[in-house]
């Protein structure tokens, strides 16, 4: 497995996002990503992200939605999307879930499920995909 650090920056081809900071969190069972505009229409979802220079509409025909309990114990319904995740050079399959994180420093939080039986977390070390290349 390899070791990931408590922050780092990943890509998301799919959606046209890249270099975007990251922030592991294994207390989370689900990983999410920010997203600033959510409408759902003709059977789609139309996303409006902004992350640091990224500026992208990105239009999925799959979704679902999905409750999730947040750090302060509130239930919340939200939507949950499939990308991929570029991450130490290596392409990888996540399920997202989309939450307005505008007040927060990572637009990304990546949970245990997708952490499991891919990365150890080391939380003395940042940026290692960064220092792989």
């Amino acid at each position: 497995m390899k070791t990931i650090g408590r922050v780092d920056v990943a890509d998301f081809p799919e959606m046209g996002l890249n270099h975007v900071p990251i922030k592991i969190d294994s207390g989370a069972y689900t990983s999410t990503i920010h997203c600033n505009k959510i409408k759902e229409f003709n059977n789609q979802l139309h996303c409006f992200f902004k992350i640091g220079r990224n500026r992208v509409e990105v239009v999925f025909d799959n979704y679902q939605t999905k409750t999730v309990v947040s750090s302060n114990g509130q239930k919340e319904e939200r939507y949950l999307i499939k990308s991929n995740i570029i991450l130490f050079e290596r392409k990888y399959r996540i399920n997202l879930t989309l939450s307005k994180r505008t007040s927060m420093r990572y637009p990304v939080l990546l949970g245990r499920k997708f952490l499991k039986g891919k990365f150890v977390v080391d939380v003395s070390k940042k940026d290692l995909s960064l220092n792989n290349k």
